[in-house]
């Protein structure tokens, strides 16, 4: 039997990707990406404000799934418009708030700490992503490393979004504690930078730590992995919810390196709240504790809920 064909709608940022993919992975679906992006003169207005409509799309795609699975914003108008085109003949799932009447959807996929309720919800703790234990163990060897009876710590950096300015005020002290707290004595780092870590902040990683640690200095999704696997202990940036989802896979320590918000930043907060209380994570101080929780796998957790929906609907 054929694997049902799935549109994966995105405006190409990592996260997104992750989040897309990740869901149709585990639905065994038979996917394909398709970046959005929308004319000038709508990209800068809410989904609510924008008419439904694929003219507003900078470029047209043909379209013959059955499955429609988006996230971001941009994404949200082409998804409306072809669940009113193809009506019940498509499955519609959206990732993350899409900011217009949940019942647009046939589902919504949300953190808990977006606060959304509707009876096509289904929450996740943090974000959904497309990392499996399967993969990660496939990358061990990927880096060579000498531990030299020190502990590995992974160090995740993310980049500059709305709420973290990503100052070098706030990279120069988050690179000294680092460095501080472990010690090339006791440790040995491995810095991975994201899609999102701008080329000053690589270098300066480069510069800082290259001496006496492992410095990635270009995107590698192998290293990435490899560097979970390898880690006795895991830190990333507060910017990325993504990210600490995706090391929260592990069940390994994770801490994340506070940065002042440049505005109200309460959905972090309530994520952080959220993890901390799991005991996932802690907020790097000046001190290195040892700590397990249950590995978190949410999107092997609602996929079957899913999935019976997509078979409800007869789409299957």
């Amino acid at each position: 039997m054929s694997k049902i064909k799935a549109l994966l709608l995105t405006q190409g940022m990592h996260g997104m990707i992750s989040q897309v993919e990740g869901l149709a992975k585990a639905l065994n679906l038979n996917y394909k990406h398709q970046n959005i992006k929308l004319k000038k003169m709508w990209e800068i207005l809410p989904p609510f404000l924008t008419p439904i409509s694929l003219n507003v799309l900078e470029s047209q795609f043909i379209f013959d799934s059955k499955v429609i699975i988006s996230c971001g914003r941009k994404s949200v108008i082409p998804s409306l418009a072809l669940k009113k085109k193809y009506k019940e003949k498509i499955f519609t799932i959206h990732i993350q708030d899409p900011k217009v009447a949940l019942e647009n959807f046939d589902m919504v996929v949300c953190p808990e700490h977006d606060e959304l309720n509707g009876s096509n919800v289904i929450k996740t703790v943090g974000a959904i992503h497309y990392l499996s234990r399967k993969e990660i163990e496939k990358e061990k060897d990927y880096i060579k490393i000498e531990r030299e009876n020190k502990k590995v710590v992974a160090f995740i950096i993310g980049g500059p979004n709305k709420y973290y300015e990503y100052s070098d005020k706030e990279i120069d002290y988050t690179f000294n504690k680092i460095k501080a707290i472990f010690t090339r004595d006791k440790y040995k780092l491995i810095i991975v930078p994201s899609y999102r870590t701008p080329e000053h902040v690589k270098k300066k990683a480069f510069n800082a730590f290259s001496h006496d640690h492992i410095v990635i200095k270009d995107i590698d999704k192998k290293a990435y992995l490899s560097a979970l696997h390898l880690s006795d202990f895991i830190v990333v940036t507060c910017d990325s919810t993504s990210m600490i989802s995706e090391a929260a896979i592990t069940g390994k320590p994770i801490y994340v390196t506070q940065m002042i918000a440049k505005k109200n930043n309460l959905r972090f907060k309530n994520f952080f709240s959220k993890f901390k209380e799991l005991n996932i994570i802690k907020d790097l101080t000046d001190k290195v504790d040892i700590w397990s929780y249950e590995k978190l796998d949410e999107v092997n957790r609602i996929s079957p809920i899913i999935y019976e929906k997509i078979k409800k609907n007869g789409i299957v």
